[in-house]
């Protein structure tokens, strides 16, 4: 796991409509959506508020929060809930709404997250300069994934094209009427959107001046034959006089990673399984298609993997310096390299009690959980150095080096698992938080079954 859920009570959903959607389709698709809480919270009274977003997702009101970006075929609502039991019931009911109504939506409704925003868990990335190839490898992975019974909700970034209208004008009529490419553009922007004609400053506001067309002439596509174009001589001619006027489809947009267009086929978990076993598990499945991709198409793991991937490699980053500051003061302290190298031997062994205790409580190794066995094996060698130190004084004294060994160990064994205890017993609080219960977990296995082995072994 890369980092758990927020215990928040909020919930995210997120609606988005094919690509080219109006403002007033999404508003539309929202609206309905807002009866539908409405009437199931007068049967569950399980809800605080919700607030909803049209064309754009709701502010960083929460530092993790996956904000995103402004577009009017997307919306956005954030449902607060009483409590934990109702933000798991509305969830759960929404996720079964999805499946059977709003055919048009395709919608996630997500818990907040904890660490770096990952948004979708499970990603796949198609990168291409072919467009038609990658959405047809797209495709393919998002059949895949669909046959998974441990994914729902499965999209493609992009992938839909939009209905376009295409003003296209005859070059040598508008050159023998006198009129250029630049006019009929702005006869057409204005009376399908609106035209800037100058601005109006009251006190220290300004105010834009503009002219537009009738609602109807902006609402009908197919009255924009009829628009009439002014020539210089002063004649009025209608558009379609200038100008073939067509309709088709193109890309509405195209998402680019390192300047390559790049399509990611992404999906939101079904039930308790971590993304990375699902990942792993779709990876496998993908082998064949990796195999006979055409030059110039590469296919990614995104999502939990690649930001948990990230957060390691950071870690990583100071790992040199981590491991050089232990050497120099274990050689301080202990001044034999055989000595030191007995000591960072007994680092790993709380990975044994890291094992047991996480499989006992049922906990993922999640990032936390792996700063807390970093730092654990610390505590391990501080117990070794304890130790040890011990028996080079006993031998110093004149005892021998198994009689040393014995009664050093017998010495020391109370004040060693007294500190481990303490250390222990400390870490029971945070095993109740979902945040930190993994790391706590993993600490108070490792350094209990680590402390036996130190002494006994």
């Amino acid at each position: 796991q890369f980092f758990p859920d927020s215990t928040r009570a909020e919930i995210v959903v997120d609606l988005r409509l094919t690509e080219g959607a109006s403002y007033q389709a999404t508003n539309s698709e929202v609206k309905r959506l807002e009866q539908w809480l409405h009437d199931w919270n007068e049967q569950h009274e399980g809800l605080v508020n919700y607030v909803s977003y049209i064309g754009t997702g709701a502010p960083r009101y929460y530092l993790p929060l996956d904000v995103q970006l402004p577009h009017r075929s997307f919306g956005q609502m954030v449902i607060l809930s009483k409590d934990l039991e109702a933000r798991e019931a509305i969830r759960s009911d929404l996720i079964e709404l999805f499946e059977t109504d709003f055919p048009s939506l395709r919608a996630s409704v997500n818990r907040l997250e904890n660490g770096p925003p990952v948004g979708f868990p499970v990603q796949f990335r198609v990168d291409g300069n072919d467009i038609p190839k990658i959405k047809e490898i797209s495709h393919k992975i998002a059949g895949i994934m669909r046959q998974s019974p441990h994914l729902i909700n499965v999209q493609l970034g992009w992938a839909e094209p939009s209905k376009v209208v295409k003003v296209s004008v005859d070059q040598v009529k508008a050159r023998l009427l006198g009129v250029s490419s630049v006019d009929v553009s702005t006869v057409v922007n204005g009376a399908m959107h609106e035209l800037y004609i100058t601005e109006f400053r009251e006190g220290n506001e300004r105010i834009d001046l503009v002219a537009r067309g009738t609602e109807v002439e902006r609402s009908r596509l197919s009255r924009l034959q009829n628009l009439i174009v002014t020539t210089p001589s002063g004649y009025s001619i209608p558009l379609s006089q200038l100008a073939t006027i067509t309709s088709e489809f193109e890309e509405g947009v195209i998402w680019r990673r390192n300047r390559v267009p790049s399509i990611t086929v992404h999906a939101n978990l079904r039930g308790d399984v971590q993304a990375p076993v699902v990942s792993s598990q779709i990876e496998a499945q993908l082998k064949e298609i990796k195999s006979s991709l055409p030059l110039g198409i590469t296919i990614e793991t995104g999502g939990a993997v690649e930001e948990s991937s990230k957060g390691s490699a950071s870690v990583a980053k100071g790992g040199p310096l981590f491991l050089v500051v232990v050497l120099t003061l274990l050689m301080i302290q202990l001044q034999s390299f055989s000595r030191v190298f007995l000591v960072l031997l007994t680092a790993p062994l709380g990975l044994i009690g890291v094992v047991i205790a996480l499989l006992l409580f049922n906990q993922p190794f999640g990032f936390v959980a792996m700063l807390g066995t970093i730092a654990l094996s610390g505590m391990v060698m501080r117990n070794s150095v304890i130790l040890i130190d011990q028996i080079e004084q006993d031998k110093a004294s004149g005892t021998s080096e198994c009689q040393a060994i014995i009664e050093s160990t017998i010495r020391r064994f109370r004040p060693i698992t007294l500190t481990a205890g303490t250390a222990i017993l400390a870490m029971i609080p945070l095993t109740r938080s979902v945040f930190f219960g993994p790391m706590a977990v993993a600490i108070m296995g490792g350094l209990a079954i680590a402390t036996l082995l130190t002494v006994l072994f």
